[in-house]
């Protein structure tokens, strides 16, 4: 299908909460694809369906080599903390440690409709943390601490005009 264009701060789909998936359409199908076509380059962890302009309740992941996605996707339980660099692609050229749950387990669907569950530590755990925010409104800078939080948006706006 197609690499999609990444959205930047401040782009406002990415401070909109998104919408369930009621219905595996073609469009659906194509949006996956796209997911997972943007998703697999080195460096890239995951991908919200928002950070691509659409505001549906779907994200891919590229963890170890491991490539999927998953739609509708809930934060089931966190445990643990890391606190860890984190970055992300709407937010290009910063990376700030954040304070993550180390262990998160999401539970979704796939394209057939079965359950599909994610979980893991690490990287894995972060990723399913920072993809659920993101498809909530969310990017990491929210949970920074103040002062570098109003440094982070500081730079994207004279950066990223």
């Amino acid at each position: 299908m197609a690499i999609r264009e990444i959205r930047v701060v401040p782009d406002p789909v990415l401070r909109t909460p998104c919408d369930p998936i009621e219905e595996i359409t073609p469009a659906v199908r194509h949006l996956v694809q796209d997911l997972l076509d943007t998703v697999d380059d080195p460096g890239r962890a995951g991908l919200s369906a928002n950070q691509i302009g659409v505001n549906l309740r779907a994200f891919s992941y590229n963890i170890n080599g491991k490539i999927g996605y998953v739609l509708n996707p809930v934060l089931e339980e966190t445990s643990g903390e890391q606190y860890g660099d984190e970055g992300c692609l709407s937010v290009p050229g910063l990376w700030y440690k954040t304070r993550r749950a180390d262990y998160a387990r999401v539970r979704g669907i796939d394209l057939e409709g079965k359950t599909v569950v994610l979980e893991g530590r690490g990287i894995m755990g972060r990723m399913l943390q920072h993809e659920t925010d993101h498809l909530n409104g969310h990017v990491y800078l929210d949970r920074l601490e103040k002062e570098e939080r109003r440094e982070a948006m500081r730079y994207m706006r004279n950066h990223h005009k």
